[in-house]
């Protein structure tokens, strides 16, 4: 399983260099279910993973002048202050019990694939609806901070409670509050996630103890992967990638959901 596993991460990567986002909301499945990692402790190593695996990402889009430093900065900083607050104050002093129902025991590791497998299918929603027009980049058209401050906080609270980047979310409001091309969005995107998960993971590396051995090849093997993705995405189209994978994402989802609930 742990071979599957690498070549898991090998596609993480792929999926991030080749649309930009996406392959991230898969590395806690794949931690889970093919490491063999609990839950609460993959959403750390996702940290590490996606945060560095975004950061190669993100490189190659600056050299080619992709990124909006101005909106990665008024965006990232509200997320990575949620960010920091949950990893610091709130993982921790989570019961792993939460409650029961009819009977039913509901775990922490439970609450966390339910709320993971959900954030999937919203996210594979996301990716199969047709993007959204870019609008006519404006240089000097006035920030909507009000609306970055409010997205930035709800990615935060989903990096730090699933360790997951939330592209899907980021990328509407760079076009339409920050009108920023489809290009600049990705770019940036990617930059905010990086910030996220490596100010997130930072904080775990004093709460949690992890598996360098295993932790290491997996991020080099996905950080590879984005070089690939890149590279294979200058001669693939993007949007019907983007679509495909979102499929696979929406069947992923409710295959957790059906595991976690009714198959344990």
């Amino acid at each position: 399983m742990e071979l599957a596993g690498y070549f898991a991460a090998l596609l993480i990567g792929i999926s991030l260099g080749l649309i930009g986002g996406g392959g991230s909301i898969l590395t806690i499945p794949v931690l889970v279910y093919l490491f063999h990692i609990p839950p609460t402790l993959a959403t750390g190593y996702s940290l590490c993973i996606v945060g560095f695996s975004s950061l190669a990402g993100a490189y190659k889009y600056y050299r080619r002048g992709h990124i909006h430093f101005k909106a990665a900065f008024y965006f990232g900083i509200a997320s990575i202050i949620t960010v920091i607050t949950i990893r610091k104050w709130l993982i921790p002093v989570i019961p792993d019990h939460l409650f029961t129902i009819s009977g039913f025991a509901v775990s922490r590791a439970l609450a966390t694939m339910v709320l993971f497998a959900v954030v999937m299918v919203v996210a594979s929603l996301n990716m199969i609806r047709k993007a959204p027009d870019e609008l006519p980049f404006d240089d000097t058209a006035p920030f909507r901070f009000g609306k970055a401050l409010i997205r930035g906080i709800e990615v935060g609270i989903l990096t730090g409670l699933l360790g997951a980047g939330g592209g899907f979310l980021i990328i509407p409001v760079l076009i339409f509050s920050f009108r920023l091309t489809m290009k600049d969005a990705i770019g940036t995107s990617l930059l905010i996630i990086a910030m996220n998960t490596l100010f997130g993971f930072a904080g775990d590396l004093f709460h949690h103890r992890f598996n360098w051995a295993l932790l290491v090849p997996i991020t080099l093997i996905a950080v590879t992967g984005t070089f690939i993705g890149r590279r294979l995405g200058q001669d693939m189209a993007g949007d019907k990638l983007k679509k495909w994978f979102g499929w696979f994402i929406l069947v992923m989802g409710i295959y957790i959901l059906i595991h976690e609930i009714f198959l344990k």
